[in-house]
């Protein structure tokens, strides 16, 4: 059967059907990219503006005069390095606990089979129904004071990583794709004798790196933008984060200094996106088919 589509083949064909398509087709890219790339380009040309040109209206598109001075002065005024820092030890805690934890679970519950094992997972489904604003006291009041050893993990990077654990999201997602494993493979390696953590270990994480890949970059970038939790857990400002730290230090700083921090903090993401952006795509549609 052939494809249906608005368009003809036969007319797509023609040399004025081509030239039609090729000229709405390019139309529609450059728009798009425009649409997301000149945010960017606004962003990073803006730092390089005088502090009187950043706030002219109309604004100008291209600086009159390009400084590098924002992006230097952000360097050292605000503790970019120390921030930034803090940042990449709250993020890659939190990646590591939700990693272990969520991928166990999800194993548990995907080949396990415990019991009760679908009102369990149906409790932290249901979890995603809750506004997160909703759960910011009860977490604060738990962190403040952890039950049982009642410690407190305020201005302590376990008060990021630990709660960073409970994502619902990021467990289905990786329950789905284990249940999608061939059967086959797992029980061959159960006939040779390999045990329960040796198939997770051996047979399971490897076939799993497509989604072990998303998991990771959005257990990442949760932490990387998150700014409410980790403002109420850090009091201490040499111990925040750069997303709260933007906001906190941004009161006697030029416009100009402090566009050119947030260019500074929102690289590292960028650059992950682009290095992993291919294992994202087939973690993606990883699950889209059996087997």
């Amino acid at each position: 059967m052939s494809t249906r589509t608005l368009v003809s083949p036969a007319t797509v064909a023609r040399p004025r059907g081509k030239a039609l398509y090729w000229t709405v087709f390019t139309a529609v890219v450059v728009l798009f990219a425009l649409a997301f790339l000149f945010p960017v380009y606004w962003m990073a040309s803006g730092a390089m503006k005088s502090p009187d040109e950043i706030a002219r209206t109309p604004p100008t598109l291209v600086p009159h005069h390009w400084h590098l001075t924002g992006y230097t002065d952000a360097w050292d005024l605000m503790q970019l390095p120390e921030h930034l820092w803090n940042t990449v030890v709250q993020a890659a805690g939190a990646w590591a606990f939700q990693l272990v934890f969520c991928t166990a679970a999800a194993y548990a519950l995907s080949k396990l089979r415990p019991a009760f094992g679908k009102v369990v997972l149906g409790g932290i489904l249901a979890t995603l129904m809750v506004p997160a604003q909703a759960l910011v006291v009860p977490k604060y009041l738990t962190v403040a004071d952890l039950p049982l050893i009642h410690t407190s993990l305020l201005n302590d990077p376990l008060g990021i990583w630990l709660p960073a654990v409970a994502n619902a999201f990021n467990l289905y997602l990786l329950k789905r794709f284990f249940d999608q494993l061939p059967r086959d493979v797992l029980e061959a390696a159960e006939i040779d004798g390999a045990g329960r953590l040796r198939i997770l270990w051996s047979v399971v994480l490897p076939m799993s790196r497509p989604v072990l890949g998303v998991v990771s970059i959005f257990a990442l970038v949760a932490v990387w933008q998150d700014f409410l939790w980790p403002l109420m857990v850090f009091s201490d400002t040499d111990k925040q984060p750069i997303s709260v730290a933007l906001v906190q230090l941004s009161q006697n700083i030029q416009l100009t200094v402090l566009v050119a921090a947030m260019v500074i903090a929102s690289i590292p993401m960028v650059a992950l996106f682009l290095v992993f952006q291919r294992h994202i795509i087939a973690g993606i549609s990883a699950g889209s088919t059996k087997g």
